[in-house]
């Protein structure tokens, strides 16, 4: 289950975000703090003030959808925030999920990894950990690492853990505090959806006590699926490259996914991933 902290931290941040301007309330005098009262939420969402503290606190175990929908609509929550909220106030009662560190890359994937010999790829565990690369994958994203590494369960490279504790991650993404904040959101949506895998929860732990920009994104508490977009790379030896990515979810992923790059098709970038290509098949 979903620790009541969460649901606090969740509703908390998105309160914080919003203006009474923003949905219609005047002001008045100096506030003390920013965002909205927990007595403007309520009245806007039209439930009690009590029972509205009482769901923040994790005290409602029975909300029904038509309040969470109402305090939904007051936060202007998106589609995955909305989802991300009946995840946490309402937990449903399934079977207890197998941790994320025992989890390994069927043969059928790896085959599909290799087969995607043109675009970089790479798949990911649940907790972030990359299970399997193809060669253009790791050329990609980690150059600077062994290509064999992700075939050692005990020391496999981590995405997470790339972002906020490699050195080398703070010029690699030339947008670094965009795609810290996607990271986190992503971890934010699976560990809703897995609360009760150790290596997900533990990832969590070592981050936080690792790196204050982490810590300080997690409070946050962003949350998203992060299925595509852009990332604009600074690579050491193709310079600057934006590649549009997919996120790809294998069937029976348990958590897992691919992350896909592709580069527009005649733009410099799709000219920076060929040179790239060409310098992985010269290295093989």
């Amino acid at each position: 289950m979903p620790e009541a902290t969460d649901l606090t931290t969740f509703l908390r941040s998105r309160r914080a975000a919003l203006t009474p301007e923003q949905i219609g309330m005047a002001t008045y005098g100096q506030r003390r703090v920013p965002g909205l009262r927990r007595e403007e939420l309520a009245e806007v969402a039209g439930v009690s003030l009590t029972y509205y503290t009482r769901l923040e606190q994790g005290h409602a175990p029975n909300v029904s959808t038509a309040v969470l929908d109402a305090i939904a609509r007051a936060l202007r929550l998106s589609t995955v925030e909305r989802t991300h909220l009946f995840e946490l106030a309402r937990p449903t009662e399934l079977p207890v999920a197998p941790s994320s560190d025992g989890q390994h890359a069927r043969p059928g994937v790896l085959r599909l990894l290799d087969a995607m010999s043109d675009v970089p790829a790479i798949l990911m565990g649940r907790n972030q950990d990359i299970l399997a690369w193809n060669r253009l994958g790791h050329a990609l994203t980690a150059p600077h690492l062994d290509v064999a590494a992700p075939c050692d369960a005990t020391s496999r490279p981590n995405k997470l853990q790339l972002i906020f504790t490699d050195p080398t991650s703070r010029t690699f993404y030339r947008e670094w505090e965009h795609e810290a904040r996607l990271a986190v959101a992503s971890l934010r949506y699976l560990a809703a959806q897995f609360p009760d895998d150790r290596a997900l929860a533990a990832i969590i732990g070592e981050l936080s006590m690792a790196s204050s920009d982490f810590a300080a994104l997690w409070a946050d508490h962003p949350v998203e699926l992060c299925a595509s977009g852009t990332k604009r790379y600074q690579h050491p030896d193709v310079g600057r490259i934006d590649l549009q990515f997919e996120v790809l979810h294998p069937p029976e992923n348990d958590g897992q996914r691919i992350l896909v790059h592709t580069a527009e098709p005649g733009s410099p970038h799709e000219d920076s991933l060929r040179l790239l290509a060409s310098q992985t098949l010269t290295a093989d």
